[in-house]
């Protein structure tokens, strides 16, 4: 995965999801608390990443990014539902209904323990901050 460095080569976290939801506005909000510094990618608007989909197959696996209790999901004709049966059909669907993608997507950096994590839960993302000061 392709890290973003600021200038005095400070590793930037950043937020993959849609604005408008709750889980993404929870995750922004505290990381903004913690004083992390973030990027926000807007899968509305920017669209989703094939080579950033990839990587996140590879470390979190398809089965945990495709978000089956979501809206979009459950709107989903049910032989598309049955269709996805692997990371090839789940990366299609993923890219074709990025919101189907379980948000927000944090990439920490390829440092960090985990690089990447699903879903919003403070107590689980706290270590994945950067010290302070780096």
């Amino acid at each position: 995965m392709p890290a973003l460095f600021l200038p005095d080569n400070e590793l930037m976290i950043i937020v993959y999801g849609i604005p408008n939801c709750d889980t993404v506005k929870k995750a922004r909000a505290w990381l903004t608390e913690q004083d992390a510094n973030h990027q926000f990618h807007d899968f509305k608007k920017q669209g989703v990443p094939e080579a950033q989909l990839d990587a996140w197959i590879e470390s979190v696996g398809w089965d945990k990014l495709v978000n089956r209790k979501g809206t979009t999901w459950r709107k989903l004709d049910p032989t598309v539902q049955a269709g996805v049966t692997d990371a090839a059909s789940a990366r299609a669907l993923m890219l074709a209904q990025p919101s189907v993608i379980k948000r927000p997507v944090i990439e920490w950096g390829q440092d960090r323990k985990p690089p990447v994590t699903v879903g919003f839960d403070a107590g689980v993302l706290t270590p994945s901050l950067p010290p302070a000061g780096t």
